[in-house]
């Protein structure tokens, strides 16, 4: 089989689903950025003088609302074929023009993906004998989305929403448990980390890999968590703990943050006090949480990639010669950054954890 010598792996830019090639002409910054919290952004900067069609004449571009306007939907693909994949799709919420003497115009973009309707409405709002993802499957239905839940956690008797947009309730709501969001076409995903499934890729340092910054840190690693409360029902106290074997169900192998912590400073305990529970289940489902927050995030890397469009946000990475403790699978993308500019060209930034590091040489 023949391969092409040349490939484009430039942003290819659709609005309102049509094709525009001035915006691939004329593209100085691109960035597309999202974290395990949902709602995906865009941020796009262009020349905003040129020639249109086939007049010669130098005109002011972009900002008389033909081609970028509020709420228009824009979608970029980014990657050489046939590994091209779409990075973002969502609408515009900004529009802003910079001019500087002796420079040339330019003009902003910024965009959010359909998150961005949880994010502007606000509720005072009770639900009764509901769980966390019976909250996400709620809020799905009230802005017209195809609800995908699956999370862990307790039934509570009452939630409320005081003034809270929807996005950030459901963010409070997923912290407490360890769940993700993130949004696909029509479908809200409410989901515990181990139930998300996405790429999974391997990256060499010194090759597709060009740079990389790793850290293992007990800083925050504990050997135990432990959560207080009452039960008025029963009249009795409520105290539930968890310790490494919260974690050990994700882990395959290696040194835990909580073992590291064990063997070098001895126990170290913690309480989670910003929540309160009022059954045993509360307790136990948050506790384990808290603990799995601590121990996912032992180890954490800072890479960046020759651009890499399968990559999103739940992707699992194994890492190639980069230190014997820092080598190997288990990784998991919590953060994750695509850009695109005349000088770097197609990169992917990205934040990854581990629960573990490698022992031995």
């Amino acid at each position: 089989m023949t391969e092409a010598l040349l490939t484009y792996a430039g942003p290819v830019f659709e609005i309102e689903g049509q094709p525009n090639v001035e915006l691939a002409r004329d593209i100085l910054h691109l960035e597309v950025h999202e974290t395990t919290a949902g709602l995906k952004t865009l941020t796009a900067r262009f020349i905003a003088i040129g020639s249109t069609g086939s007049s010669a004449e130098q005109r002011q571009l972009y900002l008389d609302g033909s081609v970028f306007d509020f709420g228009k939907k824009v979608s970029v693909v980014l990657g050489a074929s046939p590994a091209a994949h779409t990075v973002f799709t969502g609408w515009i919420s900004a529009i802003q023009a910079d001019f500087k003497e002796g420079e040339e115009p330019e003009v902003v973009i910024f965009a959010e993906d359909k998150l961005m309707k949880l994010r502007m409405t606000r509720r005072m709002k009770t639900y009764e004998n509901v769980s966390d993802a019976d909250i996400a499957s709620a809020i799905a239905s009230e802005h017209g989305l195809t609800p995908a839940v699956d999370a862990d956690g307790p039934t509570y008797d009452i939630v409320q929403q005081w003034n809270m947009s929807d996005l950030a309730f459901l963010r409070e709501r997923a912290r407490r448990i360890q769940a993700e969001l993130w949004i696909e076409d029509e479908t809200l995903n409410f989901k515990s980390r181990n139930n998300r499934t996405a790429t999974e890729l391997t990256l060499v340092q010194g090759n597709h890999l060009i740079a990389l910054s790793a850290r293992a840190d007990l800083a925050h690693q504990r050997t135990k968590v432990k959560v207080s409360g009452y039960d008025a029902t029963q009249r009795e106290r409520i105290e539930e703990e968890a310790g490494e074997d919260a974690i050990q169900a994700e882990v395959s192998g290696g040194l835990t943050g909580p073992a590291a912590l064990q063997r070098a400073f001895g126990d170290r305990v913690s309480y989670r006090v910003r929540d309160v529970p009022l059954t045993s289940s509360e307790a136990t489902d948050w506790v384990k949480a808290e603990m799995l927050r601590r121990a996912r995030g032992f180890v954490v890397v800072n890479g960046t990639t020759r651009g890499s469009a399968d990559m999103v946000v739940g992707s699992k990475l194994t890492l190639e010669r980069t230190g014997n403790p820092f080598d190997g699978p288990g990784y998991y993308v919590t953060s994750i950054r695509h850009t695109y500019d005349s000088q770097n060209g197609f990169r992917t930034h990205f934040e990854a954890e581990r629960a573990t590091v490698q022992e031995g040489t």
